[in-house]
C-alpha cells in the first residue's frame, strides 16, 4: 500500500489492484517524447506514490500566470477551517453546472474536502464562468495529494495555465460549447459509423455530444480515468477528444452486438441516448481495459492539436456570431404567467408555461395577451389578420376535433405578408418554431439551428424592401459560394442574411386571402384554410418536423396570443 503521505483521502478498499504498489519507484527522464511514451505505456501506473510525485512534477512545470494561488494562500484563507471537518453540504459554485464531485475511490469525508477546495478556487478565480469538469479533476487530484492545500495548488496551476495554444480546462461557456461542437465535427470525421448511429437514434445529436467531457471526466471508472490523467497531464487537452472518440467507437460496437440483426432503431428522446451512453461508459471495465482504451484513442491517424485548435476557433466564432457566449439561466417564467388570470380554451396554465420555456429569452417575462380566438371572433381569416396585425411575435395554438393540440411560435408581424403583393410569399426569421402538445409534447426548431452546415453568414447589403421571399422554384436554388465557413450564422436574423443551399430551408410563415402557412419545402408544417376550419400538416424542410397531428384535420378551436411587456407599462 502506498504511504499515507499521498493517500490520506483514499479509501484503499475501493482501489483494488491499484492499492498494491509495485513497479518502478522513480522516473528519470528529461526528454518529452520519451516522457509521453512512458505516460501512454503506464510506466508509473502501478505505484501510487510515484504517480503522485509525477503529477506534482508535471503540474509544477505548467506555465502559469505571474500570480497564481498556491498552497499557502489556501491555508491563509481557510485558517482554522482547514483543521475542522469539512461539510459536503456546502453547495458547489454555479459554474460547475450541477455536476457533482465524483467519489471515485475517495473516503466519504474527502468529497466534502473537494467541495471546500472548489469553493475556495471560485473565490480566487472570479473570471471562471463555466467549468463543468472542475469537480472531477479536483476529485482525481485529491487521490494523489498530501492535503487539501496541495490539491488546491495543483488545480490552481491547471486553471492558471497561460501557455499559448495550450488549455487544460474550459472555463467559459463559449469555450465549453465550442468544444462540444468541435467534438461533433471530429466524431463525424473520425468515427463516421458511430456518428451515424447517434444521428439515427437521437433526436438532438448536439445534446448527446454535450456530455463528451463528462464521459471521460466523470463517467469512466477510476481505473480507466486515472490512466487518462497520466497522459492528459503530459499531452494536454487533445487527449480528452481522443479518448471520447474512442469511447464513442466502443459504444457503437457495443450497440451493434446488442441489436444484432434488428435493423435501424427509430429516433428517440436524446436523454435516453445520453443515459444509455453513460451506463455503457460506467460499466466499460467489464469489456475494455484501460490499456485497450488508450490504444484505441491513439490509433486514430492524422488527428492533430492544430486541427482541434482551428475547429475550436471556428466554432467559437460561430457561437459569437449567434450571440451565444454565456449560458443563460432563464428567469422563472411563472412570474410572467399568472395562473389566476390566464384563461385559454386550448391549453392549461401549466402547458402555457411549458411553451413559455421554449420562447426566446427576451420575451420570457412578457405576459400572454389573447389577440384572437375563433370561439369569440369567429372563423374568418380576415378577422384573424385584423386582430393579429401590429403584433410580433405571436403564438398560434390549434386544437383539432380529435383533441390533438399543436401550434407555432411566429417571429414576425402578419402584416409583413403584404410586401409580397398578391403572391404567397414567405417571411419571418429563424426564431420561428412549430410544436405539438397533445398527445405528446415536442418542439421543432429551424433545421439550420440543428444543422448549421446548411447555411453560412454572408456579408451583403440588405435592401430595405427585401423582407419577403417568394416561394422558390427549382430554377432559383443555385447560390454563390459562401464567404465564411458553415456555422457562422445567427438564427435571430431574417433568412436573407444567409447563403442557404436551398430556400426551402428558410420558409417560415406565409399568408394571403385564402390560407395561412407555417413551414415550407416539400410540404407544410401547418396549413389552415380561409375559414379557419380545415387544416393539413406534414413534414417540411424548414423545420424537419413530422406531422404535428393527423395529416388532414378539422380545427375545433384556434387562438393567437401576443406578448405584452408588462415591464414597459
Amino acid at each position: 500500500m502506498a504511504e499515507e503521505e499521498y493517500g490520506s483521502f483514499v479509501d484503499w478498499n475501493q482501489m483494488g489492484d491499484l492499492a498494491k504498489s509495485s513497479g518502478p519507484t522513480k522516473v528519470d527522464c528529461k526528454d518529452l517524447k520519451e516522457f509521453k511514451q512512458m505516460a501512454r505505456q503506464g510506466y508509473w501506473a502501478k505505484n501510487h506514490k510515484l504517480r503522485a510525485q509525477v503529477y506534482q512534477q508535471l503540474i509544477k512545470a505548467v506555465p502559469c500566470r505571474t500570480v497564481t494561488p498556491d498552497a499557502e494562500v489556501y491555508r491563509d484563507i481557510m485558517g482554522n477551517a482547514a483543521t475542522k471537518k469539512p461539510s459536503s453540504n456546502i453547495p458547489l459554485p454555479d459554474f460547475v453546472d450541477d455536476n457533482p464531485v465524483p467519489r471515485y475511490c475517495l473516503k466519504p469525508d474527502a468529497v466534502a474536502s473537494a467541495h471546500q477546495i472548489i469553493n475556495c478556487l471560485a473565490g480566487q478565480f472570479p473570471d471562471i464562468s463555466h467549468c463543468p469538469s472542475l469537480p472531477a479533476v479536483t476529485s482525481l487530484l485529491l487521490h494523489f495529494s498530501a492535503d487539501e492545500a496541495q490539491c488546491f495548488e495543483h488545480v490552481s496551476r491547471m486553471l492558471a495555465c497561460n501557455e499559448p495554444g495550450k488549455r487544460l480546462l474550459d472555463q467559459t461557456f463559449l469555450a465549453y460549447e465550442s468544444s462540444c461542437m468541435t467534438f461533433g465535427d471530429l466524431a463525424n470525421k473520425y468515427c463516421a459509423a458511430a456518428h451515424k448511429l447517434i444521428v439515427a437514434t437521437a433526436q438532438d445529436v448536439m445534446e448527446v455530444y454535450s456530455d463528451w467531457q463528462r464521459w471521460v471526466l466523470g463517467d469512466l471508472p477510476f481505473s480507466h480515468v486515472v490512466r487518462i490523467l497520466d497522459v492528459y497531464l503530459v499531452e494536454g487537452y487533445k487527449v480528452l477528444f481522443r479518448v471520447a472518440i474512442a469511447l464513442l467507437k466502443f459504444y457503437r460496437k457495443h450497440k451493434a452486438g446488442v441489436q444484432g440483426g434488428q435493423g435501424t432503431q427509430q429516433p428517440q428522446d436524446s436523454s435516453k441516448v445520453r443515459a444509455d451512453i453513460q451506463a455503457f461508459i460506467k460499466g466499460i471495465a467489464s469489456t475494455v481495459t484501460p490499456d485497450k482504451l488508450l490504444e484505441k484513442a491513439f490509433s486514430i491517424r492524422l488527428f492533430s492539436r492544430k486541427e482541434i485548435t482551428l475547429l475550436q476557433l471556428t466554432n467559437e466564432k460561430s457561437l459569437q456570431q449567434k450571440g451565444i457566449t454565456v449560458k443563460q439561466k432563464r428567469r422563472n417564467v411563472q412570474l410572467a404567467l399568472n395562473p389566476d388570470t390566464f384563461s385559454s380554451e386550448i391549453v392549461s396554465a401549466k402547458e402555457m408555461r411549458d411553451i413559455w420555456s421554449w420562447i426566446p429569452e427576451r420575451f420570457a417575462l412578457c405576459q400572454p395577451q389573447l389577440l384572437f380566438t375563433t370561439s369569440t371572433h369567429g372563423c374568418s381569416l380576415n378577422r384573424f389578420y385584423s386582430h393579429c396585425e401590429g403584433y410580433e411575435p405571436t403564438l398560434l395554438l390549434i386544437r383539432t376535433t380529435d383533441g390533438d393540440v399543436c401550434g407555432a411560435f411566429l417571429s414576425t408581424d402578419w402584416e409583413e405578408r403584404k410586401r409580397g403583393g398578391n403572391k404567397l410569399s414567405f417571411f419571418g426569421t429563424g426564431e420561428c418554431f412549430v410544436f405539438k402538445l397533445k398527445p405528446e409534447m415536442e418542439r421543432y426548431e429551424w433545421v439550420v439551428i440543428r444543422h448549421p452546415e446548411l447555411a453560412s453568414s454572408i456579408k451583403t447589403q440588405v435592401p430595405e424592401d427585401g423582407a419577403a421571399s417568394e416561394v422558390p422554384t427549382s430554377d432559383n436554388n443555385g447560390l454563390a459560394e459562401p464567404e465564411k465557413p458553415a456555422g457562422d450564422l445567427s438564427p435571430f436574423l431574417s433568412a436573407r442574411h444567409f447563403n442557404l443551399n436551398s430556400k426551402n430551408t428558410s420558409m417560415f410563415m406565409a399568408g394571403n386571402f385564402d390560407s395561412i402557412i407555417v413551414g415550407g419545402g416539400e410540404g407544410n408544417a401547418l396549413y389552415i384554410d380561409s375559414e379557419l376550419n380545415h387544416g393539413r400538416t406534414g413534414r417540411c424542410t424548414t423545420f424537419d418536423n413530422p406531422p404535428l397531428c393527423a395529416e388532414s384535420f378539422q380545427v375545433a378551436l384556434l387562438e393567437t396570443w401576443g406578448f405584452e411587456d408588462t415591464m414597459a407599462k
